[in-house]
């Protein structure tokens, strides 16, 4: 069950939105102020965290056997708590057109590019899931980002680069997705079928997401859906 939401003081702060969000195993990913103003004055990246996969699994979205469990229940949460937090919200699979989540994810400080091209986070590495954002039309103090610099400046070994069996991911990209799925085709690709994808994994930031198995092969499935 999931507790009631905290007291909110009238100046919403980060502080309050990562309470909100918590029971719901979503942790918040970054903040910025859009100089784009119909996306409101401050928007929040809201993504799985490590207590996400426990809380999904009892939803109804994961138990009804229908398409995009994830995607419906990021929609259903995410927009329940925009509604409780005086927030509007948007998400990665709205569009066309879709909103700028990347963009928005490297203009928080939070998100940098990796060798190979694809998003590193400075909390959950390369095993990014942006769930969804929360849109305010007040300007909200947001926490300075933990790294000023990207975390691949400082990585000398680069292990995104080098464990792919495959090399889908080269230095510079882009990534190989036709060769990537062939493997992922094969016997040898059962385990990044079951276990994620082992140049995301690879990244030593990746270990900060403490994601479960069976998490990351329900994305497998879907990403290698064919």
């Amino acid at each position: 069950m999931v507790e009631p939401l905290p007291t909110l003081s009238s100046q919403m702060t980060f502080e309050e939105i990562e309470a909100a969000i918590a029971p719901h195993g979503l942790i918040l990913m970054g903040g910025l102020h859009p100089s784009d103003c119909q996306y409101g004055k401050t928007i929040v990246l809201l993504g799985t965290g490590e207590n996400f996969w426990p809380c999904f699994t009892t939803s109804a979205e994961y138990l009804d056997g229908q398409a995009d469990p994830v995607d419906r229940w990021s929609a259903r949460v995410i927009g329940q708590l925009a509604r409780k937090l005086n927030a509007t919200c948007s998400f990665p699979s709205n569009g066309p057109p879709y909103p700028p989540f990347i963009q928005w994810a490297l203009q928080s400080g939070r998100a940098f590019t990796s060798p190979t091209k694809m998003l590193v986070h400075d909390q959950v590495g390369m095993l990014i899931s942006y769930r969804g954002t929360l849109h305010f039309d007040t300007k909200l103090d947001i926490p300075a980002p933990p790294l000023i610099h990207s975390p691949c400046d400082s990585c000398v070994a680069k292990p995104c680069l080098t464990s792919c069996p495959v090399n889908a991911m080269v230095d510079g990209g882009p990534y190989e997705l036709a060769v990537c799925h062939d493997y992922l085709d094969t016997a040898d690709g059962t385990e990044c079928l079951s276990r994620g994808c082992l140049a995301r994994r690879a990244c030593p930031l990746s270990d900060g997401a403490k994601r479960l198995f069976d998490q990351t092969a329900h994305h497998m499935r879907y990403f290698h859906a064919r």
